[in-house]
């Protein structure tokens, strides 16, 4: 077995464009290629737990608004595996036993926690849950012998944390478990894509997002008042590139193409910023482009999007098939763990002749 795929979200509400660039539009293109043998995408529902506990109707809306996501933006239950990360109890499980691998101090040093406990205002009082958020990862990551994970830039702490956890299980009991490696964007702009008020994350929370469901007038809404330069006063004045949101993710979306149907007085994005640093362009022109833009990409996203949500039970099913395949695989896992841990006492006949023989000396 190799290049098996790994990947999801947590379902705290519909995915955005950030998460678009950042690993959905990969996984797209990872699912058709011919060295891929299997391909995992999970709702990671007991993940969204750690930190909504209080609020579980929340998770349980939003399970179908990610896999609506999902399947608008291509993903092919023909050569995905979709599952809900709930529906595999075996991940628990496995999540109990690395966790003797892994001391409190460690979870507390992993760049990716200590910043979402500060974005959420854990530091007084952090969930258990939440603080063994990357076991949790690492159980899911190795369940499934995933050996390529596709994430964001901000996501690399969480995959080295598992390849520890991978190395510390495999030195003590054996070869067993697979260590994975990060796929980042191609495009590293992609990899944090800020928020429309030009904040460094984008976050349902912080509400700078742009959905993949926002229709065409929401969407004209939340670009027209995107941050830019706020130097560039009139359209005569020079202006950055640098750090202007709309740049930003002219940079993630824009292709040659774009120029040609909607703006052909330019031939690609270097010609357009190249005109706004000397002056005499103005913001709201290129916000205009960048409307166009993202319509072009966010449009057949939508309408799919829409057509799928007229038959929710067939999504459902989706979801149900392919979390009974992946506890089958995660099952399979786990049985190999508890070998090498030596703790499969009922279906070790050596095990249980040799406590036969001790007893009859």
């Amino acid at each position: 077995m190799g290049n098996i795929i790994l990947t999801g979200d947590r379902p705290t509400g519909r995915l955005h464009v950030g998460h678009y660039v950042g690993s959905l539009r990969r996984r797209v293109e990872l699912q058709n290629c011919s060295n891929v043998d299997k391909m995992y995408v999970m709702i990671a529902d007991t993940q969204a737990l750690t930190d909504n506990a209080q609020n579980p109707a929340k998770i349980r809306d939003n399970v179908l608004e990610v896999a609506l996501d999902y399947l608008a933006c291509g993903l092919d239950p023909q050569k995905v595996t979709f599952f809900v990360q709930s529906a595999v109890p075996e991940l628990c499980e496995l999540t109990m036993y690395y966790m003797n691998l892994v001391t409190v101090s460690r979870l507390q040093r992993n760049p990716t926690v200590k910043n979402e406990i500060k974005l959420r205002d854990f530091e007084t009082s952090i969930p258990a849950g939440f603080l063994n958020y990357p076991i949790s990862q690492a159980a899911d990551i190795t369940a499934f012998k995933a050996d390529i994970i596709p994430v964001g830039e901000d996501q690399l702490p969480m995959i080295e944390q598992c390849r520890e956890i991978v190395d510390k299980f495999n030195s003590i009991y054996g070869e067993v478990l697979v260590s994975p490696t990060a796929v980042l964007p191609k495009n590293s702009v992609c990899n944090r894509l800020p928020g429309i008020d030009g904040k460094a994350k984008m976050s349902k929370s912080l509400g700078n997002c742009i959905y993949l469901a926002d229709e065409e007038d929401v969407l004209k809404q939340k670009v027209m008042s995107m941050f830019t330069d706020p130097t560039h006063l009139k359209v005569t004045d020079p202006g950055r590139v640098e750090g202007n949101t709309v740049f930003t993710y002219l940079d993630a979306f824009a292709v040659d193409a774009h120029f040609a149907e909607y703006c052909p007085e330019y031939k690609n994005l270097e010609e357009m910023k190249e005109h706004y640093r000397r002056g005499g362009l103005g913001d709201v022109k290129v916000k205009r482009f960048l409307l166009a833009v993202l319509e072009d990409v966010l449009r057949p996203i939508r309408e799919k999007r829409q057509q799928l949500s007229k038959n929710l039970a067939d999504v459902y099913d989706i979801l149900r098939s392919g979390s009974e395949t992946a506890e089958r695989q995660a099952a399979a896992t786990l049985a190999q763990v508890k070998k090498a841990m030596r703790i499969d006492y009922f279906s070790d006949a050596e095990f249980l002749q040799s406590q036969q023989q001790r007893y009859n000396k």
